[in-house]
């Protein structure tokens, strides 16, 4: 369970605590989950408008950073490589998609940063090189916007994530001038412009019907569009309330001596709820909410079993670090669609699955304050916190 309002550390522009990067004024809330205390790399006020991230990177009790050499501690949890992964989700394939990734403001160091890490686990390289990264603004321009080291961190767990589920996806990063709705509705639709067989989006804002006047963008026939649920527990998100998504919650990744080897439960910070205005799609049968419910399916995104992932730890320095929060598991679940490569009609391919096809979630929560209900709790079959499941092999997708 996370223990939040662990500590309030503020950092001040052009300062930073340890190895953490100066992001701009701002509090940053430690927070903890089992002995991992982790915080948001986006801070979570925003102004009206904005999305946040929802990338958590792992620090010591003081808020710096932990950093990893070589990808691989000696002590404590070592963060799970891409092979984990793969293992932990039954994929042996490689797939062959374009899978584009939204995020906001630039990120320098992507292209060098993406090599690092698909060089240490043998994934190949995707790179500007050989055409296999892309790398565009949100009108498809080549001029990045201005750097935010935050969603620098988001940018880094979105690339790796998507290369450990589908090392042989091709990959379109579009980067918004801003964390605004509006840019970062443009940045999707020239993703979506560009053909690609999946779209990640790793962010999100407290649900708003001022915010439906933007669903159009997320509304592409044809691509599977992943979102975050969240990372404060229980409520909604736009844009994972949209009827036309994929709305991915977030799991415990535990390892296990069964068959599998892992078992997972819900993460208390995932988000999950029936959405206050969002139409049901009509593939979702769950009872007790007639409007959209969040989430669909899931995968790993507590920090304390996050991912290894290589990317800027200061301002000056590249490092690896663990990263968790449901900004690795939409990126992840996207790359897992192209592992399949099937036709997609909306979210609703992992509702149509044969059985075995997701593993079944039946315990944790993100929130008492449901009731007891599925909207908060995990249990046997369909559940808000972690929908259907997580993957076993990308059958569902």
């Amino acid at each position: 369970m996370d223990l939040r309002l662990v500590g309030a550390i503020a950092v001040a522009f052009g300062l930073s605590l340890g190895s953490a990067t100066p992001v701009g004024a701002q509090s940053v809330q430690l927070e903890q989950s089992g002995n991992t205390f982790h915080k948001a790399v986006c801070p979570h006020f925003t102004r009206p408008g904005f999305a946040r991230c929802f990338a958590h990177v792992v620090t010591d009790a003081q808020g710096r950073i932990k950093t990893f050499p070589n990808g691989r501690p000696n002590f404590g949890f070592t963060g799970y490589t891409a092979q984990d992964l793969r293992a932990a989700y039954n994929l042996t394939g490689t797939g062959s998609k374009t899978i584009a990734i939204v995020d906001a403001y630039g990120y320098p160091t992507a292209n060098a940063d993406l090599q690092v890490y698909r060089s240490k686990y043998g994934l190949g390289e995707c790179s500007t090189s050989n055409g296999c990264l892309t790398i565009v603004n949100q009108t498809g321009g080549t001029t990045p916007p201005a750097t935010d080291a935050g969603w620098d961190q988001e940018q880094a767990l979105d690339l790796d994530m998507v290369s450990a589920a589908c090392p042989g996806c091709k990959i379109i990063l579009v980067q918004s001038n801003s964390a605004s709705v509006t840019d970062l509705a443009a940045a999707v639709n020239t993703a979506a412009g560009m053909q690609p067989y999946a779209i990640s989006n790793s962010y999100g804002l407290t649900e708003n019907p001022s915010y439906a006047t933007f669903e159009s963008a997320y509304n592409h026939p044809g691509i599977a569009v992943t979102v975050s649920t969240g990372d404060s527990g229980y409520g909604v998100q736009f844009p994972a309330n949209s009827q036309y998504v994929t709305a991915v919650g977030g799991t415990t990744l535990t390892r296990a001596s069964n068959s599998r080897g892992f078992t997972e439960s819900a993460w208390s910070g995932g988000g999950s709820g029936c959405s206050s205005y969002e139409p049901k799609p009509s593939w979702q049968k769950d009872k007790l909410c007639t409007t959209r419910m969040v989430g669909d399916v899931s995968a790993d995104a507590d920090p304390n079993t996050g991912a290894l992932v290589y990317g800027p730890t200061s301002s000056t320095a590249q490092g690896w670090m663990i990263i968790g929060g449901t900004s690795l598991s939409a990126p992840f679940i996207a790359g897992v669609y192209g592992d399949n490569g099937g036709a997609v009609n909306y979210g609703s391919n992992p509702y149509a699955a044969a059985a075995g096809a997701l593993n079944d979630v039946t315990s944790g929560n993100n929130g008492k304050r449901c009731g007891g209900t599925y909207f908060c709790t995990a249990g046997v079959g369909y559940d808000g916190p972690t929908g259907l499941g997580t993957p076993n092999g990308p059958s569902a997708f």
